[in-house]
């Protein structure tokens, strides 16, 4: 696994997650916003990832997708824990506490894992059968 490019591909997806979660509160479509964000960050991580998954895999074909959706994930929890935690979440009255143990940060996770595995068995491993 290139690390310092699943990283940074880790890294863009992130900063295009909280950019597509913080700008859903200026448009009103639900009368819960919080829930609205959090529906709209769950709708973008699938292509984010995807589209990660595509760039990751254009120069590296032998590492499995799980280990790059954990590593997408990892890198996204880091981020949150360095950077929206402090700047978001606790300025509003929330906590580390009650932001990592929320269900739907543990779904958005899953769904790293899940769309990343996905991508590398639709993508990566079915053209690598056919070569061999």
């Amino acid at each position: 696994m290139k690390r310092a490019r699943v990283i940074l591909i880790g890294a863009v997806i992130w900063i295009l997650g909280v950019s597509f979660y913080s700008l859903s509160f200026f448009v009103n479509i639900m009368e819960d916003a919080q829930q609205q964000a959090n529906l709209v960050l769950f709708v973008t991580v699938m292509p984010l990832v995807w589209l990660g998954s595509k760039l990751y895999y254009k120069k590296d074909h032998s590492t499995h997708g799980y280990r790059i959706g954990q590593t997408f994930f990892l890198v996204a929890a880091a981020l949150d824990a360095l950077i929206t935690v402090p700047f978001m979440i606790i300025p509003n009255g929330g906590s580390y506490y009650e932001f990592f143990t929320d269900i739907g940060f543990w779904i958005i996770g899953l769904e790293f894992i899940t769309t990343a595995t996905l991508y590398w068995y639709a993508r990566v491993y079915t053209r690598t059968q056919k070569i061999s």
